[in-house]
C-alpha cells in the first residue's frame, strides 16, 4: 500500500466567494489564493449547508445536512452516535490536530473537537499553543501546565454560558463589555501563529508515527468581523478609512456594534456600505497575504506536494446588500455560495480543472475520507473527485438557515416589529437545481432565482415561473420529509433549555 497522502482541511471563516479573484473578482484581494487555485481543482458552484459556523462545520465534519445532525444552534451538541471525520481518520491511522481561531468550533462545548489528538485554539478566554511546556517539562512547567489545564476549565464554563445563554449575551454586547471581551477573548485568534504551528507540524512531523499520515484542520477568522486589517491593505483597498474621519469613525462605530453584526438590521447608506465592503476587501487581502506566507513554506520543504489541501469557507457575510447585515439570516449567495480548490498531490483533482456542477459544503466529509482511503462505496461514490455526471445528488443541493434562537430573543425585545416584518423569526430553506434557487420562509413566502443570469439575486421570478416554483417545492418538501425520518435524538447541552430543541424533541415525538 504507498503511502497515503497528509491532509490539510483550510477553512476560511465568512470569506465571501464573490471578493477572491480566482472567482472573477475585480480587485486584486487573493493573489496567493489565486496561485494556488492554478494548481488545483476550482469548484464554482459550492452551497454551504447553513448560513453559520456551527452548523457548517458540523456538516463538514460529518456529511449531513444540519437538520440532519441537528447542531444548529449554539446550545446544541453533535449527537455521539454520529461519527466525526477527524474520529474517522485517527481509527484509519492518521495523526488528528486542529488549528482553531474560530471560539464557536474550539471552545464552546459542542462536540466539534471530537477527534482531535491535539486542538490549538487561538482564541478564546485562555489559548493553547503547542510545546509549552517544554520538550521535557520540569517540575514548574509540569505545574503550570496542571494549572493551566484547571484554569481553561472553568473560563470554557464561563465561555459556554456567554455562547449559550441569551442574557448572558446581550449583557456582552453592553458598552462596558465589548472592549473587555474584544481584548481578552481574542475573538479572532491568531491567524499567522496557527497557520505557522500548522506548517511546523506538517513539515518537522514531530511526534509523529513514522510513515504516519496527518490529518490538520485549520481555521481562521480574519476575514469576520470586528475589522482591523494590515495597514498596507487599508492603503490598498480602503484609503477613505485612512483619508476620511468620519469614514474612520464610522468602522469604529461598526466594531464596536456586536449586535450590529448579529442582528440582520442594516440602515447603513450607500456612503459607509462602500466604507463597509472596502474594510472587507482589505481584510481579504491581509488574510491572503499571510496564507501566502504558509503556503511557500509548504512549497519549499516539500510538504506541499505530500498534501491534499482543501481550502473553503464555511459560509459569507452580508454587508449590507439587501437590507442585510452579519450572517445571523436568510440563505441568499452572500451567506451560502462559497469558495472550495482541491490541491491533489495524487492527481485525482486535475490542476487548473473548474467545475461548474453545483455541490454541497457537506461533501468535504466524503472527499476526504475517500482522499484516506477509508470511505465507504457509498461514501466514494459523492467525493468532489468523482466527475459531475456521477454526482448521486443529481446537481441538486440544500441549505438551512434555522434562526439563531439567543439572538432572535434579543431582537425580538429590541426591534419585535422589524423583525417579525422581515420574518427573521423564521426558518429559511435554499433549494438550488440546475440554474434555479429557490428559497423558502417559513411555510409559504417563496423566491425563485436564476444564478446563471442572475448572481446577486436581483430578480424574483416566483410568480412568473409558477411550474418551476412547484417543482422545486416538492424537491424541498421530499428533502424534509427524509430529514425528519432519519435525524437522531439531539442530545441536549447540559443545563440549557432551548425552545427549538423542545420544539424538535415533539416533532420527533420523543415529548409530549
Amino acid at each position: 500500500m504507498s503511502r497515503r497522502p497528509d491532509i490539510v482541511l483550510l477553512v476560511l471563516d465568512t470569506q465571501r466567494c464573490d471578493r477572491l479573484s480566482c472567482y472573477g473578482y475585480s480587485r486584486p484581494t487573493s493573489p496567493c489564493l489565486d496561485e494556488l487555485a492554478a494548481e488545483a481543482t476550482l469548484f464554482r458552484r459550492v452551497f454551504a449547508t447553513a448560513q453559520w459556523t456551527i452548523p457548517s462545520h458540523a456538516s463538514m465534519f460529518t456529511g449531513l445536512y444540519p437538520s440532519e445532525h441537528a447542531t444548529n444552534q449554539s446550545s446544541a451538541a453533535l449527537p455521539s452516535g454520529i461519527p466525526t471525520l477527524a474520529e474517522r481518520l485517527r481509527e484509519g491511522g492518521y495523526m488528528t490536530a486542529a488549528f482553531c481561531n474560530n471560539p464557536l468550533v474550539g471552545v464552546v462545548n459542542n462536540g466539534l473537537r471530537r477527534g482531535f489528538e491535539s486542538f490549538l485554539n487561538y482564541s478564546g478566554l485562555l489559548t493553547s499553543r503547542p510545546n509549552q511546556a517544554g520538550a521535557h517539562p520540569g517540575l514548574i512547567s509540569r505545574y503550570r501546565q496542571w494549572f493551566k489545564g484547571r484554569l481553561a476549565a472553568t473560563l470554557n464554563r464561563i465561555q459556554n454560558s456567554f455562547a449559550r445563554s441569551e442574557f448572558m449575551l446581550e449583557f456582552a454586547f453592553t458598552p462596558l463589555m465589548v472592549p473587555i471581551w474584544q481584548t481578552a477573548l481574542s475573538f479572532k485568534g491568531n491567524t499567522p501563529k496557527s497557520l505557522s504551528d500548522a506548517a511546523r507540524l506538517l513539515i518537522e512531523r514531530r511526534g509523529v508515527e513514522p510513515n504516519q499520515p496527518i490529518f490538520a484542520f485549520i481555521n481562521l477568522m480574519g476575514v469576520h468581523t470586528p475589522y482591523h486589517p494590515d495597514r498596507r491593505m487599508l492603503e490598498r483597498f480602503a484609503p477613505d478609512v485612512i483619508r476620511d474621519r468620519e469614514a474612520a469613525r464610522y468602522v469604529r462605530r461598526f466594531n464596536g456594534d456586536v449586535f450590529g453584526w448579529l442582528a440582520p438590521f442594516s440602515s447603513i447608506d450607500e456612503r459607509y456600505h462602500h466604507v463597509l465592503s472596502d474594510v472587507y476587501d482589505a481584510e481579504v487581502a491581509t488574510q491572503d497575504a499571510h496564507l501566502g506566507v504558509f503556503l511557500r513554506r509548504m512549497r519549499e520543504s516539500g510538504a506541499l506536494d505530500r498534501t491534499l489541501l482543501l481550502v473553503c469557507a464555511d459560509h459569507g457575510d452580508h454587508l449590507g446588500e439587501k437590507g442585510l447585515v452579519g450572517h445571523t439570516v436568510s440563505v441568499y449567495n452572500e451567506l451560502i455560495h462559497v469558495p472550495l480548490m482541491v490541491r491533489d498531490p495524487d492527481g485525482d483533482f486535475p490542476r487548473g480543472a473548474v467545475v461548474d456542477h453545483p455541490v454541497s459544503l457537506r461533501r468535504v466529509f466524503h472527499t476526504l475520507l475517500s482522499a484516506a482511503r477509508l470511505a465507504s462505496g457509498v461514501e466514494r461514490d459523492r467525493s468532489l473527485a468523482q466527475s459531475p455526471a456521477a454526482d448521486p445528488d443529481g446537481g441538486t443541493v440544500f441549505s438551512e438557515a434555522e434562526p439563531l434562537q439567543n439572538v432572535l430573543g434579543i431582537m425580538l425585545r429590541r426591534q419585535p416589529d422589524r423583525a417579525r416584518a422581515r420574518r427573521f423569526d423564521q426558518p429559511r430553506r435554499a433549494v438550488i437545481n440546475g440554474s434555479h434557487k429557490l428559497i423558502q420562509t417559513g411555510e409559504d413566502q417563496v423566491e425563485l432565482y436564476d444564478l446563471d443570469a442572475d448572481p446577486r439575486e436581483t430578480v424574483d421570478l416566483a410568480a412568473m415561473l409558477p411550474e418551476r416554483v412547484e417543482e422545486l417545492q416538492a424537491r424541498l418538501s421530499a428533502f424534509v420529509r427524509r430529514a425528519d425520518a432519519t435525524a437522531p435524538l439531539i442530545r441536549r447541552a447540559e443545563g440549557v433549555d432551548d425552545p427549538t430543541v423542545q420544539r424538535r424533541l415533539r416533532e420527533l415525538g420523543y415529548l409530549e
